[in-house]
């Protein structure tokens, strides 16, 4: 039988979490969405959620300092914010502490189906985003990178943006990759977000698999 496609609109904000022993009971399925701070990451959330308040966005970079935990409407399904990085003006050990609690998570967090890192297609692969490609592949974990801004580039540029993305990290990651171009002021992208999810968030603890 073919499930039902989530239904993201109905995502509401469930709990933040400073460090990884606040984090909601480790069970179900959730997505994680990563990138730097000036990425456009809470404006995907946003956009994929049709909920334009969803997650925060700020003319102030690196205001997200919590991880945040949103409910799909559905037992034990979740998206989830992590902290950006960047240009976050916030004194160093706040800073070192995000990172602390951002590592704990990606390592020990047994409910984690898949990561969305969110690059700005002009100014992909910064060292937050190899740190994060870098994990997923050490880990084994399905990595979905979305390049955001795409209305910025012409639609010739931004599909070569996005093959030539895909040509430099396919040999290290293989099935576990995909990538797409986003836009969230242009709503291009969505439904191939929503696909993706869908995979990831629909497959039983016993049975996961890498959906190429």
């Amino acid at each position: 039988m073919i499930s039902q496609p989530i239904q993201y609109n109905r995502a509401r904000y469930l709990t933040s979490a400073s460090r990884f022993d606040q984090c909601p009971a480790d069970e179900g399925a959730e997505v994680a969405f990563a990138g730097r701070s000036n990425a456009g990451k809470s404006s995907a959330i946003n956009t994929l959620t049709g909920n334009g308040k969803l997650a925060r966005t700020s003319k102030t970079p690196g205001r997200t300092q919590l991880i945040n935990f949103f409910d799909l409407g559905e037992p034990e399904i979740r998206l989830v914010d992590l902290p950006g990085y960047g240009y976050a003006k916030v004194p160093v050990a706040m800073k070192q502490h995000w990172q602390k609690h951002l590592d704990i998570y990606l390592q020990k967090r047994r409910c984690l189906r898949g990561v969305v890192l969110v690059m700005d297609i002009r100014h992909p692969m910064k060292p937050f985003d190899q740190m994060m490609v870098d994990w997923c592949g050490s880990s084994q974990m399905p990595l979905h990178i979305i390049l955001t801004k795409a209305d910025k580039l012409k639609k010739g540029p931004a599909q070569s943006a996005l093959m030539q993305l895909r040509k430099t990290l396919q040999p290290t990651l293989g099935e576990l990759l995909s990538v797409q171009t986003f836009s969230a002021l242009k709503q291009q992208g969505v439904d191939t977000l929503r696909q993706r999810l869908d995979q990831w968030l629909r497959v039983p603890d016993d049975t996961a698999e890498v959906v190429s």
